[in-house]
């Protein structure tokens, strides 16, 4: 596919045919050669095509072939044209991260490294169709919908402080009698859980500084023991996007007829269908920010357990699929915009009503996984964020091999040997899992850093390394 080089990190692929705008992609050379291996420049174009786009349809650097979106899409349309699309946010609603500092140091956890990863294990749920962490009724369901990290909080559960430095303060207003029965279903016995795939726990200690005045306003140390949670909405999510997905088809034969591909299938910002698949994603999304909140509870508990009474505080939970409103300057006007954003990380700058009251000069924390060999990273909105991306970075390090290679190139005892001499212990539910996983089927994780702290539009804070690792 034909590409013009703009600048450096930065290529656009031509406003031809049917695309509304042209196509942008933030990544390096080497990069961008993985990029090319897959559909992700063709999903790229294809997003282009959404009535009512602004600027450009993007991916991130770590953007790889996804469902109708690449995973690292985002997409920003206006409310008066624009549309919106479940292929744009994920059967993963409101997947993302959080991350935990606490008050104690590597040299403190030394040595008891597997039996923190077996509590952990233990106290919270992994895998496929687990129950949750924390026990709730269809009165609480409802209420965990429509109010988020509020219930948690109302029902001790979770801290003022939490919902302080969570992303929407782990509420989104939603009608929540949106939300499918079948998913309801699902989700009951699943607050509290983390799921399979590449959903994780991890400890984490802090190795490198790259900004000692922004990790001291987001409370972080050298050597400081951090946990990073990676789930989303579970079963709820994943049904919800599933039967509005077929709702729109069913409702949309025409659009359906004129997409480049049917999974980027879309309803019109102003039609009935799509509110009610807005409430539902929005009350998905709520339920995700009670989920990681209540495994949250088991970290704490956990580390209670093994080390007495432990500090352990939320710096940021942000979710990196689901689709927004907010405001952004296009061509010199302010505009409130619908902003997809799909394996994609919001990133906004000091000055932003949505960045934190503790974060305010600092700018909003943004919290990026490598691999589970791999390090992690915190970075702070970038001021470019606003003007590239609708203030958005990547949410990790990309896939580089699909889960079926993966199982094909690794073994399990071999990844956990490799991981346990780097001092990293490793405790999954299954085999498969770990294969699926390994660190050798995602990007480097460098290089997606590199590119978005160069561009401005997510920028470095500290690296973490990994301890412990968990996963279904």
């Amino acid at each position: 596919m034909e590409l013009e080089k703009v600048s450096e990190n930065i290529y656009e692929i031509p406003q031809t045919g049917e695309m509304n705008k042209p196509g942008r992609i933030y990544a390096n050379e080497k990069l961008l050669e993985e990029i090319r291996k897959d559909d992700t420049l063709r999903q790229v174009k294809n997003m282009a095509t959404l009535p009512g786009l602004e600027k450009h349809s993007i991916v991130m650097p770590d953007g790889h072939q996804g469902y109708g979106f690449p995973i690292g899409g985002v997409a920003a349309v206006n409310k008066e044209k624009g549309v919106i699309s479940p292929g744009g946010i994920g059967y993963d609603i409101n997947c993302g991260v959080r991350v935990l500092k606490t008050d104690l140091t590597y040299e403190e956890i030394r040595g008891k490294e597997q039996q923190l990863a077996n509590i952990l294990y233990n106290k919270v749920p992994c895998g496929l169709g687990k129950g949750g962490y924390i026990d709730v009724d269809e009165d609480d369901l409802d209420e965990i919908l429509e109010k988020g990290m509020e219930w948690m909080l109302e029902n001790n559960h979770a801290t003022e402080e939490d919902l302080k430095h969570c992303e929407e303060n782990g509420r989104l207003q939603c009608d929540p009698n949106k939300v499918p029965n079948e998913a309801k279903k699902r989700g009951i016995k699943q607050v509290g859980s983390l799921g399979s795939g590449n959903h994780f726990l991890e400890v984490q200690r802090v190795e490198n500084m790259f900004n000692e005045e922004k990790a001291k306003a987001y409370g972080l140390e050298e050597e400081q023991i951090l946990v990073m949670i990676h789930s989303g909405s579970r079963g709820l999510g994943h049904q919800t996007c599933t039967e509005y997905l077929r709702k729109f088809e069913k409702n949309y034969p025409e659009i359906v007829e004129s997409l480049p591909e049917k999974e980027l299938i879309y309803a019109p910002l102003g039609d009935e269908l799509a509110q009610d698949y807005k409430h539902a994603m929005f009350a998905a999304a709520n339920f995700a920010w009670a989920n990681r909140q209540g495994i949250t509870q088991a970290v704490r508990e956990s580390l209670d357990t093994l080390f007495g009474d432990t500090e352990t505080e939320l710096v940021y939970d942000v979710c990196h699929n689901i689709a927004k409103e907010e405001k952004h300057e296009v061509d010199g006007e302010e505009k409130e915009l619908l902003v997809h954003r799909k394996g994609a990380t919001r990133a906004m700058p000091s000055g932003r009503p949505e960045v934190p009251e503790a974060y305010k000069d600092a700018g909003q924390p943004v919290l990026i996984p490598g691999s589970m060999g791999t390090s992690s990273y915190i970075l702070s909105g970038g001021q470019n964020s606003l003007e590239l991306s609708f203030g958005s970075t990547a949410h990790g390090a990309g896939r580089l091999k699909s889960r079926t290679q993966s199982k094909k190139d690794y073994r399990a005892s071999d990844v956990q040997r490799e991981l346990k001499r780097d001092q990293i212990f490793v405790k999954a539910a299954s085999g498969e899992t770990i294969e699926e996983e390994a660190p050798g089927s995602y990007k480097d994780i460098d290089e997606v850093i590199k590119v978005s702290d160069e561009l401005g539009i997510g920028e470095k804070v500290v690296q973490m390394k990994p301890i412990v690792n968990v996963k279904g």
